[in-house]
């Protein structure tokens, strides 16, 4: 159980606690503001407090108490691998050579940062089977886009201008269909079969002339491998189309299977995931695009390649779709991913995937007890529960359980996602996670599923321990209140 914050002890908001020479403590009687900051930095109409700095430290050291990661607590956020981050991976990336080099250095004078940036691209073609990757793209969907962008222009070069359609899985990522209709695509959406994967048969119905992508997330969102995706991908290319992997999941299967062995033309990999990287609050990311041989030439520019001893930024690619985005990479996340994939190696990764896999079986297994598995079979990294029998007994959700969660010390699971599952719960535990934890997340489901059979009302209320209680959420989405006003 987590302990509860309290604010009764707390000082007011610090928009509304500051007193008139309160902050004077370093500055002589009489000056001003604006003798110590460039005007330019100052604005008339936004007056700043007046706190003292032990006010101003205790009201943002407070606020970073209210903020629950990794470092706090247990994520099972399925679908999003949130995994520790160690810190010499941190260290490397703060590296004074490293950080403090201006993207616009000329090449010969950043010939470490590139071959940082060669070394991770060769890594990743042979950890995943591609001919080439681009270290280009912000993130994982920024990256979908470039590959249909990339799709869009292959076809193009071959006049086949009719193929203007996506397939995509109800068991992909949201994102999906997303990038595909910002493309201008149309999406064509698949359902999956009973046992929660594609069918070769259903695909083949909607295949034609006019198929330009089939993206799939493989395992899919269900945590389940497709154990026909040789069929599916051949079914593809027999068509004379591409297939995209969207590699969001990739932690389940790092060294251990290859998308491009599968027969995946296009994919993604999301390095703030599977290579630990910090991720969330909005903070950078990194969404490598990996390629077969007969796309690398539309990959985004710049591209680092390797002449003779030496590296080069090469942006003179005729047939690229261009630059995704301004300057090069998200350097500091490149250099966190190489460090990663050093520090483990061939083997090491591969046994991270092989204990993910081995986390999620067996939550899964104890979790059956009390929980509906809809797909109860060996899952890779992730699996889904219901909670849709315990809302007819009790009227508790999966929404009610993830409040509950909350009080119990740790971050809700991913709830109604994927949409196939009714009061769905998507659950991964990564392998960072030891077996301890992984009996405590279990024990704290266990007695809120037990506490709802006897005392929905409890449930229901939840959550009651944070900063924030239970909110109107139909109030919240119509009438959001996301600023801060005076209260005079």
């Amino acid at each position: 159980m987590s302990t509860p914050v309290s604010d009764h002890t707390a000082s007011p908001l610090i928009f509304e606690s500051g007193q008139d020479g309160r902050a004077n403590r370093y500055f002589a009687r009489g000056k001003q503001l604006s003798e110590f900051l460039p005007r330019e930095a100052l604005r008339d109409d936004l007056p700043i407090p007046d706190n003292s700095e032990m006010d101003v430290v205790r009201h943002f050291t407070r606020l970073s108490q209210r903020t629950f990661g990794i470092d706090v607590g247990f994520y099972p956020l399925g679908s999003c691998t949130m995994k520790y981050n160690p810190r010499v991976n941190d260290a490397m990336a703060s590296l004074p050579a490293l950080r403090d080099l201006h993207p616009y250095t000329p090449d010969a004078f950043a010939q470490g940062a590139l071959r940082i940036m060669w070394e991770l691209e060769r890594s990743l073609c042979s950890l995943f089977g591609m001919a080439a990757f681009s270290l280009n793209p912000a993130a994982g969907a920024h990256a979908e886009l470039a590959a249909l962008l990339i799709a869009k222009a292959y076809f193009k070069a071959r006049g086949e201008t009719k193929r203007d359609k996506v397939i995509v899985p109800d068991t992909a990522h949201g994102t999906n269909p997303a990038s595909a209709a910002m493309c201008g695509f149309k999406v064509i959406s698949l359902k999956s079969d009973k046992r929660g994967r594609v069918s070769v048969d259903e695909l083949k119905k909607v295949l034609g002339d006019d198929t330009a992508v089939c993206m799939m997330t493989n395992p899919n969102t269900l945590g389940l491998f497709e154990d026909h995706v040789h069929e599916i991908t051949r079914a593809v290319h027999e068509a004379g189309g591409l297939c995209y992997y969207d590699g969001a999941n990739a932690n389940a299967l790092m060294g251990n299977a290859r998308p491009g062995d599968m027969g995946f033309d296009l994919m993604h990999l999301n390095l703030h995931k599977t290579f630990t990287i910090p991720h969330g609050g909005g903070g950078a990311g990194a969404g490598p695009l990996g390629v077969a041989k007969q796309l690398v030439n539309f990959l985004p520019t710049p591209y680092v390649r390797k002449k003779n001893d030496s590296f080069v930024l090469d942006f003179d690619v005729p047939k690229s779709i261009g630059p995704m985005r301004s300057f090069w990479s998200n350097f500091a996340h490149i250099v966190r991913a190489l460090a990663y994939i050093y520090a483990n190696g061939a083997e090491g990764l591969t046994k991270v995937s092989q204990l993910a896999v081995l986390n999620a079986n067996y939550m899964r297994v104890k979790i059956r007890e009390f929980l509906e598995t809809p797909y109860d079979e060996t899952c890779r990294h992730e699996f889904v529960a219901s909670a849709q029998e315990l809302k007819k007994a009790t009227g508790v959700r999966a929404l009610d359980i993830a409040k509950a969660l909350l009080d119990r010390g740790y971050m809700a699971p991913t709830i109604y996602f994927p949409l196939i599952v009714p009061e769905c719960l998507m659950i991964e535990p990564t392998e960072t996670e030891s077996k301890e934890t992984l009996d405590a997340f279990v024990d704290a489901l266990r007695d809120i599923v037990e506490t709802a059979k006897r005392d929905p009302e409890q449930i229901l209320a939840a959550p009651v321990t944070t900063v924030v209680g239970r909110l109107d959420e139909t109030r919240a989405a119509r009438q959001p209140d996301l600023r801060w006003y005076p209260s005079t």
